[in-house]
């Protein structure tokens, strides 16, 4: 009885495309009408008749093949459109995007912040092969007030990703970032972060609760948490001083000897670790160094599989000091900083700014004890390290990685190693 209903369930479903308004019966009949074209110019040119019959065949058959090109393109616009996440854009460039995207290069990238969501905004124009490992210590903000208040794994950094990934609606990515600036326990929150909330409580499972938001974002690509343990973030700086607590070690502004998890074990996500396996390039940053960064690399089997993989490793320098976290460091520091926590092997390039940016522009952050990261390529290259050297910032109002630009770099490293130029 069950196999009977599920045959008459699936026929009810196929009759609906031909229900009134759904504009493809119309492209069906000419398509078959098209191929009955074709045969029957076929059979009379290849029946004993005179030659001036076998002319009318080829006019049939060509006008068959016409009929059945437009029916098809016609079919095919009608189903697209009806999910294509934009309506008003010419169905040959979502195809054509779609199918060259999708042969994209495999990227993974590792970080947190704002720094690596910008970087995403600019890859997906490449490949929606991204994977984001992204870092799950956050304890600040709505982020941290959503952990304690819910028991969840802070979603902020998460939804920053997502977000840069994303190929839905304008509307729908204002909506994910959208921040209550009023309301009783809601002021400061933003909406992603309670909708992905939301669905981890929904779900039960905060990894699948990414998937379904992704789903609902079309996002290129995925974001993966770098582990679903409950980790904090701690600092030991320089003094012996230890504090806990990934937004507040910038502000006891005291250099920092190292940062560790607690529990220093977590376990990594199977996807993480399978995605860096997989990953023609990896890509460290940019964003906070000892925040954003490390404590992915702190994550033990995410840092042996970057290791172990044999893809162009890359970690792309920030362009300015962060006070409390990375004064006085020079791009060589941030990088002797990412090795003292992991393994020489986790890095193969550096992408260094070398743009300058105006006084003006510099003082607003002189102002908060902020300069820019001085790029110190020759020692970088005696620690063994190559270097890429680019104007890589957008000076427009401040000084940070331009998107675009930076893409275009990572894009071209990836294409020197496939043609086997180091």
């Amino acid at each position: 009885m069950k196999k009977r209903f599920k045959v008459r369930f699936n026929i009810n479903s196929l009759f609906k495309w031909l229900y009134p308004g759904m504009k493809i019966k119309r492209w069906i009949m000419v398509s078959l009408f098209g191929v009955f074209m074709i045969g029957i110019g076929t059979a009379i040119y290849l029946s004993e008749i005179v030659a001036a019959l076998k002319m009318v065949s080829l006019f049939t058959i060509i006008f068959g093949v016409v009929l059945t090109i437009v029916g098809m393109v016609k079919l095919i616009r009608s189903l697209v459109l009806a999910f294509a996440p934009r309506r008003d854009k010419d169905i040959i460039d979502i195809l054509y995007k779609k199918m060259h995207l999708e042969r994209g290069p495999k990227i993974v990238t590792v970080g947190g912040g704002t720094g690596l969501s910008m970087l995403l905004h600019g890859l997906k124009q490449y490949t929606s092969n991204i994977s984001a490992v992204v870092t799950v210590a956050d304890s600040g903000g709505s982020s941290g007030r959503l952990r304690e208040q819910f028991d969840v794994l802070p979603p902020g950094d998460i939804r920053n990703c997502l977000v840069a990934l994303a190929d839905a609606e304008p509307l729908m990515q204002k909506l994910f970032q959208f921040r209550f600036s009023k309301g009783a326990g809601l002021e400061g929150h933003n909406f992603g972060n309670l909708f992905i909330t939301a669905m981890t409580r929904l779900t039960g499972d905060f990894e699948l609760a990414i998937k379904e938001s992704s789903k609902v974002l079309a996002i290129r690509g995925q974001v993966i948490p770098s582990t679903l343990d409950n980790v904090s973030l701690v600092a030991e700086y320089e003094d012996g001083s230890i504090i806990e607590g990934e937004d507040q070690i910038p502000k006891k502004n005291l250099p920092i000897r190292r940062v560790f998890l607690k529990p220093d074990s977590p376990a990594a996500t199977e996807e993480a670790v399978r995605a860096i396996d997989e990953a023609e390039i990896i890509v460290l940053g940019p964003g906070s160094l000892y925040t954003s960064i490390i404590p992915n690399l702190l994550v033990k089997d995410i840092a042996k599989a970057i290791i172990a993989s044999k893809a162009a490793k890359v970690y792309v320098c920030n362009v300015m000091t962060q006070p409390g976290e990375t004064d006085g460091y020079t791009a060589s520091k941030h990088i002797e900083t990412i090795v003292s926590h992991s393994a020489p092997g986790i890095i193969d390039y550096c992408v260094v700014n070398v743009a300058k940016a105006s006084s003006d522009l510099l003082s607003r952050y002189k102002e908060e004890n902020a300069y820019p990261v001085v790029a110190d390529s020759d020692k970088i290259r005696k620690l063994g390290y190559k270097v890429i050297e680019e104007r890589i910032i957008d000076l427009a109002d401040f000084v940070r990685h331009d998107s675009v630009r930076l893409a275009r770099t990572i894009a071209n490293l990836v294409a020197r190693n496939k043609n086997g130029r180091k």
